[in-house]
């Protein structure tokens, strides 16, 4: 299972690595910024070029947003930053290195393994497919996304949840299917309708239902 143990509301581990910035400590490398951890099963995979290329181009958005990227993959420091030269920006910084072989006695090179796993200073981060982890300041996970390794990730869409997320954090809102930024949002359903009226000036609308039920309520985003 990917991120085994951890579960949206959990705390991130705090672990130490090797990244092509330098060594950190995760808690300390987010601060009070949201950050977003991308592992990838290996450098110089294609699919992940793709990301990788993607996610520097769009690193000014997600500083807009107070959002720190970093990349996890099983390979070495020397090899993030060979790759980052291939996808052009290599914005994104890339974990520790570490392939180590189930069967550690064989002394075999890894790539002479037909099965190994990855071990890192943050085990329960650790996945043979690409994943994503967004965590809050308060450096608990906050979603978290499992990819297959042949569908590339859509950057579009995690940038909607990052907004999504952080729209939410500190409104009492939630945002329905298919939102963008700028559409109206959804009143949390624990809110009264008299504080509903006093929160959102801008006004509260009611979808009708068959029901009968007044549950679908509607804000222009606050």
């Amino acid at each position: 299972a990917a991120m085994p143990g951890l579960l949206l509301g959990d705390e991130a581990p705090d672990f130490e690595a090797d990244t092509t910035q330098g060594r950190i400590r995760f808690h300390d490398f987010l601060g009070d910024s949201w950050g977003i951890l991308f592992s990838h099963p290996r450098d110089f995979t294609p699919v992940c070029t793709t990301e990788l290329g993607r996610a520097a181009k769009l690193a000014p958005e997600f500083s807009k947003r107070n959002v720190k990227m970093i990349a996890l993959s099983i390979d070495s420091v020397p090899d993030h930053l060979a790759w980052s030269k291939v996808q052009g920006k290599g914005r994104c910084q890339g974990s520790s290195k570490g392939k180590v072989h189930r069967e550690e006695s064989t002394g075999l090179e890894p790539q002479q393994q037909g099965s190994w796993t990855t071990i890192c200073p943050a085990p329960d981060l650790v996945s043979p497919h690409p994943q994503v982890f967004v965590f809050g300041p308060d450096k608990k996970l906050k979603l978290s996304i499992l990819y297959p390794a042949t569908t590339g990730r859509n950057f579009d869409e995690i940038l909607r949840v990052v907004d999504s997320l952080q729209l939410t954090a500190y409104k009492k809102v939630a945002t329905p299917v298919d939102w963008k930024p700028g559409d109206s949002v959804m009143v949390v359903p624990t809110l009264p309708d008299e504080e509903a009226k006093k929160l959102f000036p801008k006004g509260v609308f009611t979808k009708d239902l068959p029901s009968g039920k007044k549950y679908l309520r509607y804000t222009p985003q606050p």
